[in-house]
């Protein structure tokens, strides 16, 4: 497919597809937009040259529009565009792309936040990032703003306090009712304006972006895993990451990290009778 071909399918899909999958919410143009941000500006230029895009998108909604938005053409109609530009961008994906969707009450119906992340398949142990944690006072450092977990692609939760403690137990900030999660799993640190996260001894482990970590930074679209249970960082209107600003190739072990896009669909014009 050339150039011309590829524009003329992906304008096809936006203008007939989107359309009548979202009618009259006029977001079809803000969702190209953001799809193509994220691919811009997440993609990992591997050793070989490949440049690989993020393969998972996940759209939080509110709870009014979840239903709409979960249509199975309109995932299928959102993989093809993705695909599309990707190969307008030169990128290609390790593992195909999919969308997911959660809820967030705090959305107006005709609001969305777009959260871009990669699922790695090989778990393996790595050095984590060191992290002086002991100079960091999680009562005393500014909290990071705008801040969510988000749970199993289902359930927000947002995150406003400068301690979390996440797991089984009913006493924990975060309870999570699934065997494989420990009665305290892990404890997420607010630290000179991030959240880090801790394992505490867990007996399943503690993973961010497939790695295994005993603490780790977390950055927007990071993607934790706790013994299997999937948990994705967001953030709104998050802070810059000064790492990203090259294409070099990543060569820390930890290095490869997502960020979040998020977008804002804008307000939804009457048409005229």
């Amino acid at each position: 497919m050339n150039l011309e071909e590829l524009e003329a399918r992906l304008q096809e899909l936006i203008e007939v597809r989107l359309v009548n999958a979202l009618p009259g919410q006029k977001s079809e143009d803000l969702i190209v937009q953001k799809f193509s941000e994220a691919l811009q500006a997440n993609y990992l230029i591997q050793k070989d040259g490949t440049r690989l895009a993020p393969n998972i998108f996940t759209i939080v909604v509110s709870p009014a529009s979840l239903a709409r938005w979960q249509d199975s053409r309109l995932q299928d109609t959102l993989v093809e565009i993705l695909k599309l530009l990707s190969l307008e961008k030169g990128l290609g994906f390790g593992t195909p792309p999919g969308i997911t969707f959660a809820e967030d009450t705090s959305l107006q119906p005709d609001e969305f936040k777009l959260i871009a992340s990669r699922r790695i398949d090989k778990m393996e142990d790595t050095n984590n990032m060191q992290l002086d944690a002991e100079n960091g006072n999680a009562e005393n450092d500014a909290m990071p703003e705008n801040a969510f977990l988000i749970i199993e692609g289902i359930k927000v939760f947002p995150l406003k306090h400068p301690v979390v403690n996440i797991g089984r137990r009913l006493d924990n900030t975060l309870v999570i009712d699934d065997p494989r999660v420990s009665r305290n799993h892990a404890q997420l640190r607010s630290i000179k304006g991030r959240f880090v996260i801790f394992d505490l001894n867990s007996t399943g482990g503690t993973f961010v972006n497939g790695q295994r970590a005993s603490q780790s930074v977390l950055y927007p679209g990071d993607v934790i895993s706790l013994a299997g249970v999937a948990l994705i960082f967001g953030q709104d209107n998050p802070p810059p990451r000064p790492d990203l600003a090259g294409t070099s190739p990543f060569n820390e072990a930890g290095a490869n990290r997502p960020t979040a896009v998020i977008g804002t669909l804008p307000p939804t014009k009457k048409k005229k009778k």
